[in-house]
């Protein structure tokens, strides 16, 4: 299971995920996904764990970010990486875009319209 080798981002479908926040699953195949995040001001990506090893990239916003017990602000540039089960979670301070990174991709991300 893959996509396909040229994804149009104006093309893919947005799902809601949380109040204020939204995701667009840009490209993956079975080892890794590319998934970009649109966060409001003052929504929340909820703490929470999962297996898959996992890298995000700020690419505009300002986020406090909790990865285990530390939490930094990051903003446009920066990145943070999230070890298999480890506990992870974000506050959107200013309205941004994360671009998340999985591997393994995440098989519960395609239930719905993403298959």
């Amino acid at each position: 299971m893959q996509t396909a080798p040229f994804l149009f981002g104006e093309e893919l479908l947005t799902e809601p995920v949380a109040p204020g926040v939204t995701r667009k699953i840009m490209g993956f195949n079975n080892q890794i996904m590319m998934v970009k995040v649109y966060f409001d001001e003052g929504s929340e990506g909820y703490v929470h764990s999962h297996f898959h090893s996992q890298v995000a990239y700020v690419e505009r916003g300002e986020f406090d970010v909790t990865v285990g017990d530390e939490t930094k602000t990051l903003v446009a540039g920066d990145c943070f990486f999230m070890q298999p089960n480890i506990s992870h979670g974000a506050i959107c301070k200013k309205a941004g875009v994360l671009i998340d990174v999985f591997s393994p991709m995440r098989e519960d991300f395609l239930e719905g319209n993403n298959k």
